[in-house]
């Protein structure tokens, strides 16, 4: 039976591959913590995390579940400073001179507030163009379906899908076989 450490190891590697290996600037996941030590857990995998470049934020929480996000920061700084991205994010009532942590905070009281806010995908990576067009169709008429629904470049999606696809496999064969998060990634 594997530990909760292990569990929430595989979790990471499966769902937050690419954005560990810096390949996307962020990724989000649920996770269940255990009944007792959950917290604390988190806690250690965010220290851990920081001390390689990457940050664990709690974005939210619904009864025992919480929604995490693993980023690296300047790669999500840079993702969110594009031009079409800021713009995206400013009419959408984000400020328009916040910071990378300011943002977030933003993203994290919108997600108590209302309903899924869709400019999620901003901060996850997804093109300015299916992130509008997933916002004016309601997820419908998209040209293609993988870790988002694609509206403009499809081959570019495919490309990089099968690029997280990759990346996911690769790192949750290296922890499920023993090998842990902190030594795939070593301390910055």
């Amino acid at each position: 039976m594997l530990s909760e450490k292990e569990k929430l190891e595989r979790l990471l590697a499966w769902h937050c591959a690419p954005a560990l290996a810096g390949i996307k600037p962020a990724d989000l996941v649920a996770w269940e913590p255990p009944e007792r030590g959950g917290e604390k857990l988190l806690g250690e995998y965010s220290f851990m995390l920081t001390r390689r470049g990457i940050r664990l934020r709690v974005l939210g929480r619904s009864g025992e579940r919480f929604l995490l996000l693993i980023y690296r920061p300047g790669r999500l700084e840079d993702c969110l400073r594009e031009e079409r991205v800021a713009s995206m994010l400013s009419v959408a009532g984000y400020p328009p001179d916040g910071g990378v942590e300011v943002l977030l905070n933003c993203l994290r009281c919108r997600l108590r507030e209302r309903e899924f806010p869709h400019e999620i995908g901003l901060f996850l990576g997804y093109p300015p163009e299916d992130v509008e067009g997933f916002c004016r169709d309601g997820g419908k008429h998209c040209r293609y379906a993988g870790t988002w629904k694609v509206y403009g470049d499809v081959e570019g999606a495919r490309r990089r899908f099968e690029a997280f696809h990759r990346c996911r496999l690769a790192l949750y064969r290296r922890v499920s076989g023993g090998i842990s998060l902190a030594q795939v990634f070593p301390a910055a």
